[in-house]
């Protein structure tokens, strides 16, 4: 009986010792959370080993996250994986759905969205500052440069080509002119104020001839002079000849005949009256959207996450590194207190701890067994 005691005995004391101890040491990895000094000698032990190393835990972590749990392969095989595009695509067909179906304007969606007020009237102003900077910048750039060198080429060809059907115009609307009876009393009233800048001598001829039968043997001659070949061709190189002239002139010959102000005014009611999402803009989303529904839902969106996946694909690598994602993580464990490292930790693991505990017991007891029998068979 005495034999059976002792080795229930040592069993006992050698569970409780190894149950305590692994408990001991599990609680040891956070507490105590601060060291502990008895005046200038710190005990030994304390603070714990996760508060003592937690900056270093902080940065392997950081390092941890970053090389093996959120990598640019990893992501990208998400990216690019038919569920995850399916998700998003679905995800952004509700959310188009709501704002297309809406009886807000866009102009209410964007001040409530975007915290933005009057986004017609700054669009308006960004519109006039872009044509403005743009219309500078040209006129700075483009100063010395030439007709010829700035218009391109197909138009110089296109005005050059139509040279002698504008020559053939001009000619077809002055022999016009000329016949009708505007025409014929404009020139009875020119060649009256000729005779008269004439004195005398214009009194005379007009005494004779009188001014109608001037006017009619005057009228055909000029007809017969805007139909004759000669004046055709005549008018045709004079036209030429200016064009050329024309196109050898620099921009900054013009440049005082340009009214900057006017031509970006007109720019910008050109673009506001034009552009259909100006007119849009304060109407109801449901009173417009209805044409475009299909083609946002079955074209834009699809195509958009498609795109939008394969451009993020192929520049995690590099946006990660932006991110500094480390570095985020780093910084977020260092702010962690080492109370909610414990509870964290233990929350997940608490169970597992609680093996160790009852494993260091149950090998305290083994080891209390085996001491037991050396005990006695040395007694």
């Amino acid at each position: 009986m005495h034999t059976v005691y002792l080795i229930a005995f040592m069993v006992l004391i050698g569970a409780v010792i190894g149950g305590l101890t692994n408990s001991l040491a599990i609680k040891m990895l956070f507490r105590p959370y601060k060291e502990i000094r008895i005046k200038s000698w710190r005990v030994p032990f304390t603070p714990g080993l996760i508060p003592k190393r937690h900056d270093e835990l902080a940065i392997q972590l950081g390092k941890m996250v970053v090389d093996y749990l959120i990598t640019a392969e990893g992501l990208g095989k998400k990216l690019k994986s038919s569920v995850f595009s399916e998700g998003m695509i679905s995800w952004l067909r509700v959310e188009a759905q709501k704002v297309l179906t809406s009886n807000k304007s866009a102009a209410q969606l964007i001040e409530e969205n975007m915290r933005i007020n009057q986004p017609k009237k700054v669009m308006l102003e960004k519109t006039e500052s872009f044509v403005q900077k743009g219309l500078s910048q040209f006129l700075e750039e483009n100063r010395e440069r030439t007709l010829s060198d700035l218009l391109p080429e197909t138009l110089q060809q296109t005005v050059d080509s139509k040279l002698p059907d504008i020559t053939q115009y001009i000619l077809d609307r002055g022999q016009a002119y000329l016949e009708s009876p505007e025409g014929k009393e404009k020139v009875s009233v020119m060649i009256d104020r000729f005779l008269i800048q004439k004195g005398t001598l214009g009194n005379m001829i007009s005494m004779f001839l009188g001014n109608e039968r001037l006017v009619d043997k005057v009228q055909p001659e000029l007809l017969k002079f805007l139909r004759d070949q000669g004046t055709y061709q005549l008018l045709l190189t004079l036209l030429e000849n200016e064009l050329v002239k024309w196109k050898g002139k620099q921009l900054k010959d013009f440049e005082n005949y340009i009214n900057q102000e006017e031509v970006v005014s007109f720019v910008v009611h050109t673009v506001h009256k034009h552009v259909p999402f100006f007119e849009w803009i304060d109407q109801p989303m449901e009173e417009w959207s209805g044409a475009y529904s299909d083609f946002v839902m079955n074209n834009l969106i699809p195509r958009g996450v498609e795109l939008a996946l394969t451009v993020l694909s192929s520049h995690l690598e590099e946006l990660l590194k932006k991110f500094h994602l480390e570095d985020i993580v780093t910084e977020q464990v260092k702010t962690f207190s080492v109370e909610r490292l414990e509870e964290l930790v233990l929350s997940i693991s608490k169970k597992e701890f609680k093996m160790i505990t009852y494993l260091g017991a149950l090998l305290g007891g083994v080891i209390g067994f085996i001491q037991s029998l050396i005990v006695l068979l040395i007694g």
